[in-house]
């Protein structure tokens, strides 16, 4: 069938199992980073679709903050039992206790940041040479600069001025001892794309993306939920609030949004409508204007 008659979503699920077939072939060891999230339960699907009848030939690799939402933590547990995937869980504890990585103090101490160092010890040693991810160009200005096959270094650091063109979908996957590669199937999936697509393939997905009561504080307008790692300021208090979550990650940096929207057509309307981006809700993005980047370079995702 010609490519013309598909509709964009046909065409976008087409161009990311060809990736993956891609990365199956070009690697030998490669793997899938698994967070919980909507894009990389949307990345399991495509595995699943890419080499079915057979499993997907790569575990689903977890950097954990320690710092988790548990909705998402349970909804992991029960996709990797319902697909018998492979789960390898990595903490970002145990990086801290090596002396590898340097807890943050403060009100609410991240450690997103933190899970640089916890994956590019992982890809050492479990020798690694492609990590799929699920990070989408039109997420943040530093993710838009980014090719599907992400060359990193043997440091696993990014250069964004060292970049290998990719005309005509040709992904060039060479590398020397020491090297690896970020692989970006949805780098062009937009976040209306993505949810277009889990409901088109009626996908689980965690709850807290969908409309509940919860506590959260304002913190620099971003709605931080209540959790043991916040430590609440002079004159701050929890309030009751109707949220739910646009993005998954660290509980201490990642924001809800005001939303009564408590199913997927109704999360679907609200994204088309909304002003802000979905990370516009991540405190750790505010840093800096280069955040990002800066995190980027030193290996991250």
């Amino acid at each position: 069938m010609s490519s013309y008659n598909l509709t964009h979503l046909a065409q976008l699920e087409h161009e990311a199992i060809f990736i993956m077939r891609e990365v199956a072939a070009q690697f030998e060891r490669p793997a899938l980073l698994f967070s919980g999230g909507k894009d990389s339960i949307v990345m399991v699907k495509l595995a699943q679709k890419a080499f079915w009848p057979a499993k997907f030939p790569f575990p689903l690799v977890h950097i954990d903050t320690g710092h988790n939402f548990p909705e998402t933590i349970a909804f992991r547990d029960q996709l990797v039992a319902e697909t018998k995937s492979r789960l390898i869980v990595r903490y970002v504890a145990d990086s801290i206790k090596a002396g590898r990585a340097v807890e943050e103090k403060g009100p609410n101490p991240s450690r997103n940041s933190l899970q640089t160092v916890t994956l590019v010890d992982t890809i050492e040693e479990l020798k690694y040479d492609a990590c799929l991810g699920g990070a989408r160009r039109d997420e943040e200005k530093a993710r838009a600069k980014e090719r599907i096959f992400s060359a990193r270094d043997e440091f696993g650091q990014w250069d964004p001025k060292n970049q290998r063109p990719e005309l005509w979908n040709l992904f060039n996957g060479r590398k020397h001892v020491g090297e690896n590669f970020r692989v970006f199937p949805l780098s062009n999936w937009t976040e209306m794309d993505v949810w277009q697509y889990i409901a088109r393939e009626q996908l689980a997905i965690p709850s807290i993306y969908f409309s509940h009561d919860r506590e959260v504080v304002n913190r620099n307008g971003v709605l931080l939920a209540k959790s043991p790692w916040i430590t609440l300021l002079p004159g701050e208090k929890y309030e009751q609030k109707r949220v739910r979550f646009r993005t998954v990650g660290d509980a201490t940096c990642t924001g809800s949004v005001l939303s009564t929207a408590s199913t997927l057509a109704e999360i679907i309307q609200e994204v088309a409508s909304a002003r802000q981006t979905e990370r516009g809700t991540r405190a750790d993005d505010k840093r800096s204007d280069t955040a990002m980047e800066d995190r980027k370079k030193k290996g991250y995702f």
